[in-house]
């Protein structure tokens, strides 16, 4: 069996993405699919996972082999909250019963990854909280956190992770960006795991702002 890269994407879908920023992430999804099936590397080992989260959380898309993999629309509510500790223990559950771990007669799957994508903070803070020491402790190759659009709040992903991107806005060209660099850094996550090496994210292009 092939040594598997899982990555989970949380995706926010709480109904401020409404409109343009729904339709943006639809397009910045599809086509960070599109350039990974480029990757021939990727094409072996890499599978999706897509979780979105509004007032309900959803395992939108199955974890599926990147070839297997077919877009779905995603759709947003008119309103309501930002469920996103729910969405973390969602993928809690997830990791601690899809990643393979190794044993002496077998490799295990690659280190995973997780990308988090919201345009405003959790509604569910106290539940955000409990689940994010519990997240740490699933040993990610990377988590990648990103805050979109003005209304975002960096604070909440910085608890979570020290890779936490800034976008201005959520229209479609900065998604766009966004989305190709977490291709690269994927591609170059399924490089870097092959050689033991920890795992670092490509420089991200100028519309990115990185908090440091």
């Amino acid at each position: 069996m092939n040594r598997r890269l899982l990555a989970y994407f949380l995706l926010d879908t709480s109904g401020s993405m409404r409109g343009e920023p729904i339709a943006a992430l639809n397009n910045g999804f599809n086509g960070l699919v599109s350039m990974l099936r480029s990757d021939p590397q990727a094409m072996d080992s890499l599978h999706i996972s897509v979780i979105t989260y509004d007032r309900e959380v959803t395992n939108l898309i199955p974890l599926v082999d990147l070839a297997s993999f077919h877009p779905v629309e995603i759709t947003c509510p008119e309103s309501g909250p930002t469920h996103t500790g729910q969405a973390l223990e969602m993928v809690y559950h997830l990791v601690k019963k899809e990643v393979i771990k190794g044993s002496a007669d077998r490799k295990g799957d690659w280190k995973p990854l997780l990308f988090i994508f919201t345009d405003g903070k959790p509604s569910d803070l106290q539940k955000y909280k409990e689940m994010t020491p519990l997240i740490k402790s699933l040993d990610f190759g990377v988590i990648v956190g990103c805050a979109a659009g003005p209304k975002a709040e960096v604070s909440f992903l910085q608890e979570l992770t020290d890779n936490v991107v800034k976008l201005d806005t959520t229209d479609s060209s900065t998604l766009t960006n966004f989305f190709q660099w977490v291709s690269s850094s994927i591609e170059m996550g399924s490089k870097t795991q092959g050689t033991g090496e920890s795992m670092t994210l490509p420089p991200p292009p100028s519309e990115l702002n990185i908090i440091v």
